[in-house]
């Protein structure tokens, strides 16, 4: 019979306190950043906390991915290597890397994921990594579910894909526009988010098109209702985004993906979770009434409009009604939403200009805020901080057991606990106790049933309890709770014994690169890397972007979002329509489109 297929929900961890809260409330692994060379500078954690929360999550077979996903000088690299030690000895499960240079260098055997930062977009690159040994590509957030079935069909390699969180507008590893404007590279973890600021689209003539918008500021994605067809698509990880949001985040969207994945595998027997445990919570799991500037499902199944953010970065939160009725100090907001004192609400004015008050009080749909500026009646309003619901994920808001049944045995000369947990592992404890038939057999019956469910801190909980002998005997309390810590402390080592792992296989080889010259976008920034290529049969090398000196006419962004097709410019010819200008107020970009690609670029002055 065939084995059931393992679906993996992935989750962010920020640091080690987020890293458990996602193990916590569900997720089968966790990324999170090395201590230095992540995409996320402001998210690195040290390696006794990556020790700690592998530790963690191996109790319940989870597994830690580390990031090390930036490009990485020649200087820097020696101490990317021991770091990688560090990361291996850690017990970390797999490292994500963009930087070619780790495959020339010594590593421990520690799995290789592509990380998204390398581009994972057409299927000669993808099935070029697959050759070279590494074992998982993180797919474009670009990809429809149409390409993601032609990559699957044309490789092996395992497949994740980002299905909820924040949006880079441009192809991720081929933004340069922070490094330009700012020096900040967002190859080297330090992007500027240059993307969320406003910009004025005008044509080569000077007319306006948009003025003072927030043109590249996508929204949210949330691929939720899509799972099913990434599954038949052939992903096997889910992967949220959010490596700098906070725990409540984590818990709330953790858990519900964790719901909506563990529907989908009850209704096939061909599914099966990654990881051990199940997980209950004491809230109602609602990514809404977490941080989003609104969601969209972005390319999955077609290129649609509204995938932009135009009035806003921030985020919106919750969507619970529109004023009723305005007094000096009051409104009544039409909502089945119950508001609480405390509660942020945001809004966008007459002047389609995003404002924010607090909740002083709240009489059922009668709302007094700190200030009723710019609030009439029609507007809609936002809850972007929802007080109540914060509080219920403050806390522990959920509790992860893995299924244990025990059967209580006598021998000649004792006693013995079997304990066998939901995936199989299997002990046996046995004691030398003289045999004692209970006075009172009902009440002795319930002591033993009693004190061998007590399973406090552990990780476990008792399904089926077998009691086999055919006397009932009285056993004192501390032998029986000696005989349960021995047997889950047996468990527990038994689990770790046979836990799923994996080893790099990477043996370097000479299979022929997709290409044989490179330009400045395929972010060789060390001789390392160079030499990877070349050893690939590429021939010739520019060096990357962060050591150009200037950037006149350099491609900034390649961005899949076009805003001809925004704003309703495309006219399906290849081009057609005349130049169109980004403008900061500073710098005024020029905007390339590459219509045979379907793909818009900006490109500096």
């Amino acid at each position: 019979m065939k084995e059931p297929r393992p679906l993996e929900l992935l989750s962010p961890a920020r640091d080690l306190a987020c890293g458990i809260a996602a193990i916590d409330h569900g997720a089968d692994a966790v990324y999170i950043g090395a201590p230095k060379f992540g995409a996320r500078a402001a998210a690195g954690n040290t390696l006794e906390d990556i020790t700690a929360l592998a530790a963690y999550a191996h109790k319940y077979w989870a597994r830690v991915y580390v990031t090390l996903n930036t490009l990485l000088y020649d200087h820097e690299l020696e101490e990317a290597r021991n770091l990688v030690v560090g990361i291996h000895e850690a017990g970390a499960d797999a490292l994500i890397f963009q930087d070619m240079a780790l495959l020339e260098l010594d590593l421990p055997p520690i799995p290789l994921f592509a990380s998204t930062q390398t581009h994972n977009y057409d299927i000669q690159k993808i099935q070029f990594l697959e050759q070279v040994g590494v074992q998982r590509v993180i797919l474009a957030r670009e990809l429809s579910v149409k390409q993601i079935r032609e990559i699957r069909a044309a490789s092996s390699l395992e497949l994740e894909a980002f299905v909820h969180g924040a949006l880079c507008v441009s192809f991720s590893g081929q933004c340069y526009i922070s490094e330009a404007v700012k020096g900040r590279s967002a190859n080297r973890g330090e992007c500027a988010q240059l993307c969320r600021l406003p910009y004025t689209l005008t044509d080569r003539r000077g007319a306006v098109l948009a003025r003072n918008q927030h043109l590249l500021s996508l929204k949210d994605l949330n691929l939720s209702e899509y799972l099913a067809d990434l599954i038949a698509a052939g992903v096997s990880s889910f992967k949220i985004e959010g490596r700098l949001k906070d725990a409540s985040y984590v818990k709330n969207v953790t858990a519900f993906y964790r719901a909506q994945l563990d529907a989908l595998i009850a209704r096939d027997t061909q599914l099966c979770r990654a990881s051990s445990g199940t997980t209950q919570f004491s809230f109602t799991p609602d990514p809404s009434r977490s941080f989003n500037r609104g969601f969209t499902d972005y390319f999955f199944r077609r290129r649609r409009l509204d995938i932009v953010s135009l009035q806003t970065p921030k985020s919106l939160g919750q969507a619970i009604g529109t004023v009723e009725r305005v007094s000096s100090t009051s409104f009544i907001l039409a909502s089945t939403e119950q508001i609480h004192n405390g509660d942020g609400i945001c809004f966008f004015d007459a002047n389609d200009e995003l404002r924010g008050v607090n909740v002083n009080r709240a009489e059922g749909n009668r709302i007094s805020p700190n200030s009723m500026a710019g609030i009439q009646p029609g507007t809609v309003l936002y809850r972007n901080h929802d007080h109540a619901f914060l509080r219920q994920l403050n806390g522990r808001s959920a509790v992860r057991r893995i299924g244990v049944e025990m059967v209580f045995e006598d021998r000649t000369d004792g006693f013995a606990l079997c304990a066998k947990d939901e995936d199989g592992n299997q002990v046996l404890t046995q004691i030398v106790h003289a045999k004692e038939e209970a006075t009172r057999p009902a009440k002795a019956l319930e002591t033993i049933r009693t004190q061998l469910s007590k399973m406090g801190e552990t990780p476990y909980v008792l399904t089926l309890f077998t009691y086999a002998p055919a006397s009932t005997y009285f056993l004192p309390v501390a032998v029986l709770n000696q005989m349960r810590r021995t047997c889950l402390d047996a468990l527990d080592a038994e689990r770790t014994r046979h836990q799923p792992g994996r080893l790099q296989n990477l043996v370097p080889n000479s299979v022929p690169y997709p290409l044989t010259t490179l330009d400045r976008y395929a972010n060789v920034v060390n001789s390392k890397a160079a030499a990877f290529y070349r050893r690939h049969g590429v021939e010739g090398i520019e060096m990357g972007v962060e050591l150009q000196e200037s950037f006149p006419e350099t491609t900034l962004m390649t961005t899949k979002y076009c805003l001809k097709y925004q704003f309703d410019l495309c006219t399906g010819d290849r081009g057609g329509a005349e130049e169109l200008f980004l403008s900061d107020g500073k710098t005024r970009y020029l905007l390339e489109f590459d219509c045979d690609r379907c793909v818009m670029k900006i490109v500096a002055p």
